[in-house]
């Protein structure tokens, strides 16, 4: 069987699994019958210095981000609650120190729960996990900005994971300044906001949404939240497999894409 034929074959499968949780009301869950990042990436490399890896499309192709192209601006992943946001982070993450020299390619966290991410910890690739409770994510934002500034012809990457855009809201005003300036000019510096958010509460912070371009959408129920942070009532992100599944805009087609379990 083809790579096409099976991944379809995962898709479908995923889809009719996720349609019975939320017909029983179930919380959402990975299936534990996802291909593993370390396969997925095994079969793909070696891919480009620039290539930062986001799924796996339903041909068997990955997704791939162009880190050296600052077009795309940053990243929003938004979805329901349970819809995987906080996991297809993670697997980013995990991609990075599989991929990239931390030489090259690091990241940083910002989570109201630094729990989820205590498998991260110590790890070279990794420059810290911050909470939304405390100063330190403040001043990283600040010290990302003066990087940015100062270092004009370092090529390092780094990823501001921010696992919640509602974080912003308990920013002062010279930190919310300085994260519009990442949102706005970071990708061109090398610095790549990739930011999940909740789609019921996009309406409390909808001025922020036009900084993101480029939009990962998880399982959506609700046409109103749907319209708002796609700009259409597409029924397409309902039928998404929680946990697992997402879609992304190519012009007026949708490209769906498998988020791998971490091993």
């Amino acid at each position: 069987m083809d790579n096409t034929n099976r991944f379809t074959l995962m898709i479908d499968a995923l889809t009719e699994l996720a349609k019975e949780e939320q017909a029983n009301h179930a919380s959402h869950k990975p299936e534990t019958g996802l291909p593993t990042l370390s396969t997925i990436l095994a079969d793909i490399t070696p891919l480009p210095d620039e290539a930062l890896f986001l799924g796996l499309a339903e041909d068997g192709l990955p997704v791939l981000l162009n880190l050296y192209d600052p077009i795309p601006g940053p990243i929003l992943i938004v979805g329901d609650q349970a819809c995987g946001k906080t996991a297809l982070l993670q697997t980013i993450a995990r991609a990075v120190e599989l991929l990239h020299s931390p030489s090259d390619v690091q990241y940083c966290i910002v989570t109201s729960y630094p729990n989820e991410w205590i498998n991260f910890q110590d790890r070279e690739s990794n420059i810290g996990i911050y909470t939304t409770q405390d100063n330190g994510a403040q001043e990283l934002i600040q010290s990302l900005v003066e990087w940015a500034h100062k270092n004009k012809d370092d090529d390092r990457t780094f990823l501001l994971l921010l696992d919640d855009l509602e974080f912003l809201t308990k920013l002062d005003q010279q930190t919310e300044q300085s994260l519009r300036w990442l949102l706005l000019r970071g990708t061109s510096r090398r610095i790549w906001p990739i930011v999940t958010l909740n789609a019921s509460r996009a309406q409390n912070i909808e001025t922020w949404l036009g900084f993101f371009r480029t939009r990962l959408f998880g399982n959506i129920q609700n046409l109103q939240d749907t319209h708002l942070v796609a700009n259409a009532s597409n029924e397409i992100l309902s039928t998404l497999a929680a946990g697992s599944q997402f879609a992304m805009r190519e012009g007026q087609n949708w490209l769906k894409f498998l988020s791998p379990a971490i091993d």
